[in-house]
């Protein structure tokens, strides 16, 4: 059975919205649709009338398919990668330059239309030079029409042009996203040690996005020298050699733009090296958030992401700064080169003229905007994009795991044939992980390799999967492989999904391994069966159907080599033998099945069993040469084993009829989205965070005396050149003032606004960057101690979205938008003021203009507000699908699942790309508008002086260069006014997550506690009842439980009856009803960090986090490193760690990868050894471990806790057999509580019914609980 078909694939995947978008208008809209942006008409209207959803976006452009970008990429850089100096540059430059050279060509047309203005006016002005002849009225319509129609052709299609760059830039991102996550799904275990989640999230969020602005600058960087050229000569023609000084004065400033640049460049690189970190450990702290509550560690973490914060906001404020430094030149750059050509003028005895100080103003205000803004920041961008381009470089550049093909099978050959192979993990490690192997597997042989922990037999399934590389002998393959991990992977989708994982749905089949894999039942109890969405990382199945499902998905795929690595650790006795029997006996009867176990009790009917000793194959037989050659240890466990052989399977399943547990619901994992304004309480938590109200009446007053400052400039220019006209034509000298007065005056302006400038700049990012902390902290603050079913509920990508693109768009983005928003509306505010003095009629016209812009505004934010919050919602399903991507990366490469995984990646991009690709088309149409009015205003200020007869030229030249101004920069200040406000949406996001619902006790911290609380350890449960959330169902009903101090109690019932959840219950990790008393006191009134540092749990799901041995075994370094080195030995891991030069400071990877999941259940074990509570809880924890190891745990737990009160969750009946008491679930509810021997004297009970189910084991069984109960009995009658 083949793998469906691409539109199969599609279908599987492809959620419901993205099936009913509508085609992009673009794709069909003509030249004066895409010149005036009508096509985005009917969006607006659409954005008008209601709140905009996923449904109202539209299908992505074919030029814009992640698809096909990322092929296209990929081509090119598989082209690089053959070369001995590969170049992610280059394969871009190849796949997206010949657009770049379009766009140049492009752009020296638009810049030749913005130099015709300067040079209209210089002639314009030459009109109103007193007493001149040359010059009539019709002469100065036409050099004003030629202002107007240049500024209204430019506006119609520079608007057109940057629109379509920011689709290069979007399209360079998305082919670059593309490829990092086709990389991702190539890495081999050894670079997924070397990089984390947390640092492919920062490149697909942060990195990638520096595309985006910096394809918008790159044409102008290469038209900036060429430009200034052309300007210098016209200059030189009309105003002579000194002209060269004041543009001097500007390009002196150049070297001082590279030097920021290239410190910004520097900065940069730590600054996303600072970010990694912090969202590595974000991702981490996500993953493992309840272990993390459980052990009471928040403080901990909050350390560790204070620290990480303090150090990423350190490198982001030296960037601010250099920014400041950036924006604050782009104002007083062109007005200090005014200032010195003056200066020079008056100096040489040259009266300034209108005509050539205005003309003069309006080149430096060109050359201004290329070389003060377009220049720094496109070489501050590149900068960012080099870094970024590095990053991905070296990311691209890992090293891959090596996809064999499928070999044929052949009749007499081995289908794995495995001779002398050496591997290791580890190269730094001297010991080998396997060493010496010699195996050959045949089809339709059952083999079952067992061992120690730690012994190499995941890494034998791993070596055949090609995972674990060979470093020497010989591994053949032959055929198709399916594969079951140890630690169950499950994805978003439905359960059914889970387990076609892209494969055509046959009936038939699917129901059989349904049956065989024992869920039938278990489905028959979901609302949905199964079509019931089962959220990330199968969050609302137990452990025991996480595994059924993960084996099913397995079994499921048609192959000729299953690989099942430990599948019955996690469910009871009883599913276990029914799913050996049915399933790996006798469905896969014909395939070659390697199963790794710890269940020793199925070895008598395996025809070959593999055992691994440190590496090494120790034993490969049949089980009758078992016992001739294993150690006497060995067999003795085996004589132990839950023997489950001659059980009648049908009738144990009648007396069995029990349902799965119901864990928290979760459908698909839709964010929460505001609609509306953003508020102005989230303006208000923004200014409340940065600092006090002093603060922020200082700022204020800041930018207030800055625009002062260059208003005062501007204007005073214009007095002078009218004063200096006076006093040539002998006009009222008496009122006029000396012309050094006037070089002290302007010069007195110019150093105000300077000093005044950098001020204001350098202390509106100070704050800026507190309150982005302080942001940061508080919703880090809420996250750690929120509810554990807010992470039921919301994805780990969803979470980290907000850590990531939300705090990087509040960290560096914010900031910058909020000051240029800020600064462009004080100078439309100067000019509109400056205007009005000059002529009080313009005011009526300003103040129209105003208000049409003002609706304008409120038509384009009511929309572009809606579609940056899709933007942002549609990129956490990015993020979560590449975290869960990494989770289930060996068995994504096992089925060879790639490609599926792969356009489902792309079909996210692809429904982001059409949230972006919208924003842009309304930004952009929202500008173009708006410098359309511009225009209008330009011609209505030239055209009025013209009506009025103005007296002075000098007035004539200030208002229209004001005005002149004003388009570009009055849409500018608007779109960026509106991007300050979308960019709040990231502000709203994060303090929406400040606000989440708190875990606490109901009346916590009112119980008075003595120093040593809990001295015995006795628990009583009073009709307890435990639901996941308020409106969900009860997973526990009425549990009435009374532990006395220092019992041994163990926890059994079949899986899914709600054992976990009785420990979730302990903990007040749930919502939970009635009361549970520890030595008399009501762990509701007890502090919740002091309840849960008090138990100590060994969890169901073994977590590790990245850093030290030491950090994860004490992580508040409380004990010394005796005790630690103590613990470890006690749970037979000190040779391990031992061998390893750091010992205790040895690296652990993300996740705890390099050690085995055995491990690290022992690992965990030592936490709780080393911790010394009263109480213990132990939630399957010896599961994943061999029966040797187990006997040995179970040894240390009765020798360490032998005075503490201890509850086991347990499946393996051998083990808890000896507990004082037995307490039985079923369907939530506490069947049986009594002591073992008691609990088998009732044929009718459900201990009774678990204990025949292990067969001829039951009479051991029996006879151990006989035993114990007469001890007991003994020592009470003795005392």
């Amino acid at each position: 059975m083949d793998k469906p078909k691409s539109s199969e694939e599609r279908e599987m995947f492809e959620n419901s919205e993205s099936k009913k978008l509508n085609s992009n208008p673009k794709e069909k809209a003509n030249i004066i649709s895409t010149i005036f942006f009508c096509y985005t008409i009917p969006l607006f209207r659409k954005g008008w009338k209601k709140d905009l959803t996923e449904n109202d976006l539209y299908k992505t452009l074919p030029q814009h398919s992640s698809e096909l970008l990322g092929d296209n990429l990929q081509r090119e850089w598989e082209k690089e990668i053959k070369k001995d100096d590969p170049s992610l540059f280059k394969a871009l430059y190849r796949t997206f330059g010949r657009l770049y050279y379009k766009f140049c060509f492009i752009l020296i047309f638009f810049q030749s239309l913005r130099i015709c203005q300067p040079i209209a006016l210089y002639y314009l002005m030459k009109y109103y030079v007193p007493e001149q002849t040359e010059y009539s009225i019709n002469d100065a319509y036409i050099y004003t029409s030629i202002i107007v129609i240049s500024s209204i052709i430019f506006v119609t299609t520079v608007h057109s042009y940057v629109t379509a760059l920011q689709h290069m830039g979007m399209m360079v991102r998305v082919s670059c996203c593309s490829l990092v996550y086709r990389k991702c799904l190539r890495l081999s275990n050894k670079a997924l040690g070397d990089t984390t989640a947390g640092q492919m999230i920062n490149l697909l969020s942060n990195d990638v996005s520096r595309f985006d602005t910096v394809c918008v600058n790159l044409p102008y960087m290469l038209l900036c020298p060429l430009e200034l050229i052309i300007i210098l000569v016209i200059l030189y023609f009309y105003v002579g050699p000194l002209i060269f000084c004041g543009v001097g004065m500007i390009t002196m400033f150049i070297p001082l733009q590279v030097y920021l640049g290239k410190k910004f460049s520097n900065v940069r690189l730590r600054t996303a090296l600072k970010t990694d970190e912090r969202v590595r450990l974000m991702s981490e702290i996500i993953s493992g958030i309840q272990v993390i509550k459980m052990y009471t560690w928040e403080d901990s973490f909050a350390k560790l992401i204070a620290a990480a914060r303090k150090s990423e906001i350190k490198q982001i404020l030296a960037t601010c700064n250099i920014k400041s430094i950036v924006l604050s030149l782009s104002i007083f750059t062109a007005r200090f080169a005014v200032f010195f050509s003056m200066l020079l003028y008056v100096l040489i005895d040259t009266i300034p003229t209108a005509e050539n100080v205005f003309m003069i103003i309006s080149f430096f205000n060109i050359i201004r905007q290329s070389l003060t803004l377009t220049l720094p920041n496109g070489i501050s961008q590149i900068a960012e994009a080099i870094i970024s381009m590095n990053r991905l470089k070296k990311f691209m550049l890992m090293h891959e795991v090596e996809m064999l093909p499928h070999q044929e099978t052949t009749a007499n050959s081995p289908i794995i044939h495995i001779k002398d192979v050496k591997a290791k993990w580890n190269e730094d490690i001297t010991d080998m992980t396997l060493d010496n192997i010699n195996l050959d597997f045949q089809k339709g042989q059952l083999v079952t390799v067992i061992g120690e922990v730690g012994s190499g037999k995941s890494s034998l399934l791993q070596l055949i999967l090609h995972e674990l590389p060979a470093l020497e002998g010989i591994i053949e393959v032959r055929g198709k492989i399916s594969y079951a991990a140890q630690e169950p992977w499950l994805f978003t989708g439905t359960i059914r999904q889970n387990i076609l994982f892209g494969n055509s749905y046959y009936k038939d089949k699917y129901n059989k391994v349904i049956d065989v894999c024992a869920l039938r039942r278990d489905l028959a109890l979901f609302a949905h069966g199964d079509g019931t969405i089962i959220g990330e990382k199968g969050v609302i199945l137990s452990g025991g159907q996480r595994a059924r499902v993960n084996l099913a998905r397995a079994i499921y795929e048609e192959a000729d080599i299953y690989l099942l690595d430990d599948p019955l650790s996690a469910v009871d006795a009883h599913v276990g033998r029914l799913i050996f029997e049915e399933c790996i006996s006798n469905y896969l009867r014909d395939k070659c099945t390697v199963l790794v176990t710890h269940q020793v009790q199925y070895l008598k009917n395996v025809p070959k069993i593999v055992i691994l000793k440190n590496g090494h194959v120790s034993f490969e037989g049949r089980y009758d040469e078992l016992q001739n050659v294993v150690s006497s240890d060995f067999i003795a466990l085996l004589e132990k084993s839950d023997d489950e052989q001659n059980g009648d399977a049908k009738k144990q399943e009648e007396k069995l009829d029990e349902e799965p547990e119901i864990r928290p619901a979760q459908l698909v994992q839709v964010e929460n989205r505001s609609v509306g304004k953003v508020k102005s309480a989230i303006y208000m938590a923004y200014l409340k965070a940065g600092g006090n109200v002093c603060m922020v009446i200082f700022i204020i007053i800041l930018f207030i005396l800055t625009q002062v400052g260059v208003s005062a400039c501007d204007y005073f220019i214009t007095y002078w050149v009218i004063v200096e006209q006076n006093r040539s034509t002998g006009s009222d000298p008496e009122s006029l003032l000396t012309t050094y007065e006037c070089i002290y005056i302007y010069s007195g302006i110019v150093v105000r606004m300077i000093i005044i400038t950098l001020l204001r700049s350098v202390m509106y990012f100070k704050f800026s960057m507190k309150a982005s902390t302080n942001l940061h902290n508080n919703m880090f603050r809420r996250i750690v101690r929120a509810s554990m079913s807010f992470f039921h509920n919301n994805s780990s990508g969803i979470i980290l979205n907000r850590f990531s693109k939300d705090m990087g768009s509040i960290d560096e983005q914010f900031p910058y938008v909020s000051l240029d928003t800020i600064q462009v509306g004080s100078q439309v505010l100067g000019i509109t003021i400056i205007s009005s003095i000059v002529s009080p009629w313009l005011l009526l016209a300003i103040i129209t203009i105003t208000i049409i812009f003002y609706f304008l505004r409120v038509i384009y934010l009511k929309t572009s507000r809606n579609i940056k919050r899709l933007e942002g919602i549609a990129k956490s399903p990015v993020f979560t699908h590449l975290n869960s991507s990494l989770q289930g990366l060996t068995t994504i490469r096992a089925f060879r699942a790639q490609d599926i995984l792969r356009k489902k990646f792309d079909l996210y991009q692809d429904l982001h790309s059409s949230a972006w690709h919208s924003f842009l088309s309304c930004s952009r149409a929202f500008g173009f508008w708006l410098d359309l009015f511009c225009s209008f205003y330009v011609a209505l200020v030239g055209y009025s002086f013209l009506l009025t007869n103005e007296k002075y030229g000098a007035n004539v030249g200030l208002a229209l260069t004001q005005a002149m101004s004003l388009t570009g920069m009055f849409q500018w200040g608007m779109r960026q006014w509106s991007e300050m406000e979308n960019h709040m949406t990231s502000v709203e996001r994060v303090v929406e997550y400040t606000n989440v619902e708190q875990e606490k006790s109901k009346f916590e911290g009112n119980a008075p506690l003595s120093k040593n609380w809990p001295k015995n350890g006795a628990i009583e449960f009073r009709k307890v009842s435990l639901k996941y959330s308020a409106e969900g169902q009860y997973v526990l009903k009425h549990i009435s439980v009374d532990i006395k101090s220092k019992e041994k109690i163990g926890i059994v019932g079949r899986t899914g009856a709600g054992k976990s959840s009785l420990i979730t219950c302990l903990f007040q990790l749930a919502h939970t009803e009635g009361i549970i008393e520890i030595d008399g006191i009501n762990t509701q009134m007890v502090h919740l960090k002091k309840l849960r540092s008090k138990i100590s749990i060994i969890p169901q799901e073994p977590v590790l986090f990245g850093g030290t041995l030491r950090r994860n075994l004490d992580p508040f370094d409380e004990y010394t490193d005796k005790t630690l080195w103590e613990a470890l030995e006690q749970v037979e891991m000190k040779p391990t760690v031992v061998d390893i030069p750091l010992g205790l400071g040895m690296k652990i990877n993300e996740g705890g990868s390099n050690f085995s999941v055995g491990q690290r259940q022992l690992i965990c074990l030592a936490r709780a050894i080393i911790r010394d509570n009263n109480i213990l809880v132990m939630d399957e924890a010896t599961a994943n471990v061999d029966p040797k190891t187990d006997s040995l745990i179970q040894k240390t737990i009765r020798e360490k806790f032998q005075d503490c009160t201890v509850l086991t969750i347990a499946h393996r009946l051998n083990t808890i057999v000896d507990s004082d008491k037995i307490l039985v679930l079923d369907n939530g509810e506490a069947k049986e509580f009594d002591e073992p021997h008691i609990l088998l004297q009732n044929p009718v009970g459900y201990f009774y019914s678990l204990v025949e189910q292990t067969g001829p084991m039951a009479a051991t069984i029996a006879s151990i609980a006989k035993e114990n109960y007469n001890t007991r009995k003994s020592k009470i009658i003795k005392d």
